[in-house]
């Protein structure tokens, strides 16, 4: 019974796939556009542009799209490339064929550079700051950033600046302003306006400092003069401080030397973020007028920097909280003992205070430094007055915090040396 139960069912099997093949014709053959071996598209079908002419919708596998969904579209401008960052994030900027470039910053506003003899594109937004090639006059008084012009040798371009031949560490800098090449113009809250109209003052680059002199600003841009506020002080990786050579190099046609300069810094910090983190405890700090001691927020870039260097910044989490724009953090000298006591490096900040020649000018300042196990051990260092203007040497000052930490025979670096 159950043989023939078998045979029945095999009988209407092989009944149905007949069936089957009837109604669809036999296999169905491979599509004109494919290779019958692998049932994939051949090469000599396969296009990228449509036949009528009309940009292809798809992106090949691994290629970027043709243009940047980030980038403003400008009327009577064709967007060419955007710049590639690699650590900034408080800014972008756009490049446009016939050498238009828009620049967006992160706290809103927007610029557009137009090349020399260039016309400003029609139906452009009220809000966007028109600056104009070639740039021969700028007047500089964002000073953290003077290195960077300095690093690709663009201080042509910068004739003012807003601090006197004496307050730079630049040696370019001092050597551009010894030779009359570079002057002072008055600083960001009192700037000589007879001497910008002078000189055809291109383009007044100032600090965040200036919105404290709103009032400036505009007499500035009254004169004609746009205004450019650096931001590199924000940037969440201090890396991403010292790129902002890219974009000033996209500003002075430096763009070639600007590059190469970022790559021939970060080379070494990149193979750092590789190595296991020492652990070390860090506090960097200096003492004021007033016999308090100043430190960097937890997340400040100093802090960050030590990180990177493979520290750990002894202050967790101290002013996080605090939205103000200062980064520092004011404290007794027994509420620094209590926190940084134990600290195994002590860093003084002598970029903005005096300097400490040896152990004995930091007792001087008090002897409750005597019980610091860092003084104990032989581990305290001492900035250069240079540190705050080197924006240009961020990854070498990372490297130097690196050979503090793991080079017992290290004594005097590039911008810090041991103090004995």
């Amino acid at each position: 019974m159950k043989t023939y139960f078998r045979k029945i069912v095999t009988l209407l099997l092989a009944l149905l796939m007949l069936l089957s093949l009837a109604a669809c014709g036999g296999p169905e053959p491979a599509a004109a556009d494919q290779d019958p071996a692998d049932g994939q598209k051949s090469d000599a079908s396969e296009e990228t542009v449509p036949t009528d002419g009309s940009a292809s919708d798809e992106v090949p596998s691994g290629e970027k799209p043709a243009v940047d969904p980030k980038a403003p579209v400008i009327e009577g401008l064709t967007y060419e490339s955007t710049l590639e960052l690699e650590y900034a994030k408080c800014f972008q900027v756009y490049r446009y064929e016939g050498g238009y470039i828009v620049i967006r910053v992160d706290d809103g506003s927007n610029y557009i550079l137009i090349p020399e003899n260039g016309d400003v594109p029609a139906g452009l937004p009220a809000d966007v700051t028109v600056i104009r090639k070639p740039m021969n006059s700028i007047y500089n008084a964002a000073t953290a950033s003077m290195s960077l012009f300095a690093a690709m040798n663009g201080l042509d371009s910068v004739t003012m600046c807003s601090l006197e031949e004496n307050g730079w560490y630049t040696q370019a800098v001092t050597d551009a302003m010894h030779a009359g090449k570079m002057t002072f113009a008055g600083k960001y809250s009192t700037p000589d306006f007879e001497q910008l109209l002078e000189k055809k003052c291109c383009l007044a680059i100032e600090s965040t400092m200036i919105w404290h002199s709103p009032d400036i600003m505009e007499k500035i841009q009254e004169l004609g003069i746009p205004v450019f506020i650096d931001r590199a002080s924000y940037e969440p990786n201090p890396l991403g401080r010292m790129e902002w050579i890219k974009l000033y190099g996209e500003m002075i046609d430096r763009q070639t030397e600007a590059a190469a300069y970022f790559d021939s810094q970060i080379g070494g910090v990149e193979e750092l973020y590789s190595l296991e983190n020492t652990g070390k405890t860090v506090a960097f700090f200096y003492v004021n007028s007033n016999n308090a001691v100043v430190v960097r927020k937890s997340n400040d870039y100093l802090a960050k920097m030590i990180d990177i260097a493979g520290g750990k910044y002894i202050f967790e989490n101290l002013g996080t909280e605090d939205e103000s724009a200062t980064a520092t953090v004011q404290m007794s000298m027994e509420e620094f003992y209590g926190a940084a006591s134990d600290a195994d490096y002590l860093i003084y900040n002598a970029s903005i205070s005096d300097p400490v020649a040896n152990m004995n000018d930091l007792l001087v300042k008090s002897q409750t430094f005597a019980n610091f196990k860092a003084v104990q051990n032989g581990n305290v260092w001492c900035t250069e007055k240079s540190l705050y203007q080197a924006t240009d040497a961020i990854g070498a000052i990372i490297m130097n915090i690196h050979t503090m930490l793991t080079d017992d025979a290290a004594e005097s670096l590039d911008f810090i040396y041991r103090l004995s």
